[in-house]
């Protein structure tokens, strides 16, 4: 921190002989059928347009409200974040992307700039009296942060991450002008928050940041959280 569409149904129509006296009832009865059909088939193009379907498997859908791509020392606060993220109006999974680079889920982590805790906020968003290794308070901090960045990069998950590491003043600079640090939080933030979106299982993103950055801070998150 600052510091399958349906598939196309051909319809074939067959000449048939009328008796004398039905042409009233072929009639009425073949647009009938029609209107019938076009209903049917609207009805299952509706419910089956992947533009609108819900996807059950989603972890988007799921009871925690973040997906399974994260490590199991961030899952395992999965309702709190749910619950912090809604208080501060932002993606759970963002939330999480957040949590999963700063501590990997540590409560205690603290970086050698002074940032503290879950979403390692720096002592300076803090209020008098309050416990920065606190999660809610931590989260309430560290999740106002991100929202604010959010706010100022208008939505855009990538400037609201480069904000949140960086400080909310990088987002109005060019990326040529941001720290080599703030460069490779969002190169592995923004990767592993679209795969968390996405409803994928895992993250090759994710794998890549704990392979070369998370593995002794997640080693200490799971210590910490008795994981292990």
């Amino acid at each position: 921190m600052s510091r399958a569409r349906p598939e196309d149904i051909d319809y074939q129509t067959a000449a048939a002989q009328q008796e004398e006296g039905s042409g009233c009832f072929s009639f009425i009865f073949v647009p009938l059928i029609v209107i019938l059909v076009s209903a049917l088939l609207g009805s299952f193009a509706w419910t089956t347009n992947p533009s609108t379907a819900v996807r059950l498997d989603s972890p988007l859908m799921t009871a925690t409200g973040i997906s399974p791509i994260f490590r199991v020392e961030v899952r395992h606060w999965a309702d709190s974040i749910s619950s912090w993220a809604a208080a501060a109006g932002v993606d759970p999974n963002l939330a999480a992307t957040v949590m999963q680079i700063e501590s990997c889920g540590d409560p205690r982590a603290t970086s050698s700039a002074g940032a503290m805790g879950l979403f390692q906020v720096m002592p300076f968003h803090f209020r008098a009296l309050e416990n920065p290794y606190d999660p809610d308070t931590n989260a309430t901090r560290g999740l106002a942060y991100l929202a604010r960045s959010l706010s100022a990069g208008s939505g855009n998950a990538r400037l609201a991450l480069a904000g949140y590491n960086g400080g909310i003043g990088v987002i109005s600079r060019g990326e040529w002008t941001w720290s080599a640090q703030t460069k490779r939080y969002v190169q592995y933030g923004v990767p592993i928050y679209e795969d968390a979106r996405s409803g994928l299982s895992s993250s090759a993103a994710l794998n890549q940041w704990y392979e070369r950055y998370g593995v002794s801070l997640c080693r200490q998150a799971s210590q910490r959280l008795g994981l292990q």
